[in-house]
């Protein structure tokens, strides 16, 4: 028994360094032929079996079908910068054969093809592990839903790792997967990489493909990977980009690959940074003011020119209400069983139908012109700093009992610095600042110009090199 005792502790381990390495790394293992792609695949099952049930981060796990594609990745010569890696996809993203539920229980029958961001991760050679929890339609800054219970974030299990995209956080932040899938609508990725302490890029408006759906929340929503490093994250996003003809929207390609772009600094850049947030009556937690500064003095000390502003935040509230409700009643319309969308949902449902398609159309042109004068911001700086989030992650069950006005105001100091940049279309990442007291992650924000992801990833990386946290781990949650 003691020996059994032994060699567990010893496969945890050995998982756990597996995972916790990061994508471009367990590529480089595959590729080398120290490891293969089952032996990762088999690890990362391993983990999500022993920690998994309690996070609650993936709501399907495709054993058997991912196990046969790592067969497959090995039996053929490495073909793209994924080969043989496990992957987690956010379950708005359409996986072949599978339930495409939105976080709901609307949704009974399984999709026929992979969504165009999926079908990259797999032409790159990546395997599809499972899709992971969302709240119904990505609607809140909370991972939870009637359908599928309560995500928990793997610091601390009594708390929210955020949301929309919190399963996929919780997974990447336990080592259960390398990277995963993400949408951010209204601060989704960014919001759950700060709760969990990932890196999380929200890129520029029409950067990766939403197809089959020519949109996802109209102009707020994107698609893109959750990580633990700034690395992987270009890694992925050098095999997402681009979009389709189906697409509505569309960035200018990236004139370089953004692996090979990280490899030049960004020189000495203006940063102007504020805790103000773009939402009035909000206060950001004294933590996060203090990450904010602490950052300041980090990038000071690496040679740029920060200074205190005052950004001027426009305000996005209508564009952001008209499209937030077209694109849940443009979801909701299309899943097949209406009767069994959750109650918050039906009330939030009832509410977008009193808007009309145009004033969503209006919405987009108005969320145009405020892009035109945000843009007035970065005549006098590269990017902007601000915190991620107001407050400090929410006991698990923020939204337990909550109607749709408490679950909006609950909301509200989640979204303060992020709602915006949907609205605008700038590129906005969560970079880890360290630690709280409580002993959960804390984050900072980089904003850049529209369409400008490079220097907003070069920055990220120079933070990350100064104050590495990559290797930061939290302790595993009791099975």
């Amino acid at each position: 028994m003691e020996q059994d005792g032994v060699r567990r502790r010893e496969q945890d381990r050995d998982d756990a360094e597996s995972m916790f390495q990061g994508v471009a790394r367990q590529a480089e293992l595959v590729r080398t032929g120290k490891t293969t792609s089952r032996a990762l695949v088999e690890a990362a099952l391993r983990r999500i079996g022993r920690t998994g049930p309690v996070l609650g981060a993936f709501r399907v796990v495709l054993a058997e079908q991912a196990l046969t594609e790592a067969d497959a990745r090995d039996a053929t010569e490495p073909s793209g910068p994924l080969h043989g890696v496990p992957i987690a996809v956010k379950d708005e993203l359409d996986v072949a054969g599978q339930v495409t539920t939105f976080g709901g229980a609307a949704n009974r029958t399984p999709v026929a093809a992979d969504s165009e961001a999926v079908r990259r991760l797999r032409a790159a050679g990546a395997v599809v592990i499972g899709k992971t929890t969302m709240p119904e339609f990505g609607q809140w800054p909370f991972t939870e839903s009637a359908a599928h219970g309560h995500t928990r974030n793997p610091w601390d299990t009594t708390r929210t790792p955020g949301g929309s995209s919190g399963g996929s956080a919780a997974a990447v932040a336990a080592g259960l997967v390398g990277a995963a899938l993400g949408g951010d609508g209204g601060g989704s990725i960014r919001i759950p990489a700060a709760c969990c302490g990932l890196f999380g890029l929200k890129p520029a408006r029409g950067r990766v493909s939403t197809a089959p759906n020519p949109h996802l929340w109209y102009a707020l929503g994107t698609v893109g990977p959750l990580t633990r490093s700034v690395g992987d994250a270009a890694l992925l996003y050098d095999v997402l980009a681009g979009t389709t003809p189906t697409d509505r929207w569309s960035a200018r390609p990236a004139p370089t690959s953004w692996v090979e772009a990280l490899r030049t600094p960004p020189g000495r850049l203006r940063i102007g940074y504020a805790a103000k947030p773009a939402v009035p009556g909000v206060r950001p937690h004294p933590e996060h003011v203090g990450a904010l500064l602490e950052t300041v003095r980090a990038l000071r000390a690496l040679g740029h020119d920060v200074r205190e502003v005052d950004p001027r935040y426009p305000d996005a509230t209508a564009p952001f209400a008209a499209q937030f409700c077209g694109g849940v009643r443009a979801e909701a319309d299309a899943v097949e069983r209406p009767d069994l969308l959750g109650r918050r949902t039906r009330r939030t449902l009832a509410l977008a139908r009193l808007v009309p398609e145009s004033a969503v159309e209006r919405g987009i042109r108005a969320g145009e012109r405020l892009a035109e004068r945000a843009d007035r911001m970065f005549t006098t700086m590269d990017l902007l700093l601000t915190p991620v989030v107001a407050e400090r992650p929410r006991a698990v069950g923020a939204l337990d009992g909550a109607g749709l006005l408490t679950a909006l105001a609950r909301s509200r100091p989640m979204v303060a610095y992020t709602a915006l940049w949907n609205v605008t279309g700038h590129p906005a990442a969560s970079v880890p600042a360290g630690l709280g007291q409580d002993g959960l992650p804390l984050a900072v924000q980089l904003v850049g110009r529209r369409e400008d992801e490079v220097t907003v990833l070069r920055v990220a990386a120079q933070l990350e090199e100064v104050r590495p946290w990559a290797q930061r781990r939290p302790r595993p949650p009791a099975a």
